[in-house]
């Protein structure tokens, strides 16, 4: 039997209950997403009884992911974040808009939190340059104004960029 080449390191993603429901959702934002095997542990587990805890294999922009249902242990926090690079406002807007769905919460500085508790970061690919960028002037300029933002706003950052 031949197997295609698997990804050496991808992220996992421990839900209580939802890690199919999460991962369909997340699949239905992002091109070359699918959801790609659901399996139920037919073992008892510490997560719950046979067939109770599910590992789902799932595909973000034909990167690897894995999330399991196996009930309450730990809840996502700021320490991990999902880092979405955006080439334009349009798809910026989009990514945040579809994310808080249902009921996220946006945070500071590009930051939200989707309605399943996962923390994203929303931000134009051009960022990095900019906040990078060798006259340390510039770069305080990008980041003071980035401060200021929930949802960030390319065109002003690109303002404060080239002023």
């Amino acid at each position: 039997m031949a197997s295609k080449p698997q990804a050496k390191i991808f992220p996992h993603l421990w839900y209580v209950k939802e890690a199919e429901e999460a991962a369909t959702f997340y699949a239905s934002i992002f091109p070359d997403s699918r959801v790609d095997r659901v399996t139920s542990l037919l073992s008892e587990s510490p997560g719950g009884p046979a067939g109770s805890v599910k590992v789902v294999d799932f595909t973000l922009l034909g990167q690897r992911f894995q999330a399991i249902s196996a009930g309450p242990h730990h809840d996502f926090n700021d320490a991990i974040s999902m880092v979405v690079l955006c080439d334009d406002q349009e798809e910026l807007d989009r990514y945040w808009n579809t994310l808080l769905t249902g009921g996220g919460n946006e945070q500071a500085c590009g930051w939200l939190i989707d309605r399943f508790g996962l923390r994203w970061q929303i931000v134009p690919a051009v960022l990095d340059e900019m906040m990078h960028d060798e006259d340390p002037v510039r770069s305080k300029r990008v980041t003071d104004e980035l401060l200021k933002m929930v949802k960030l706003d390319i065109a002003a950052l690109a303002e404060a960029y080239g002023s």
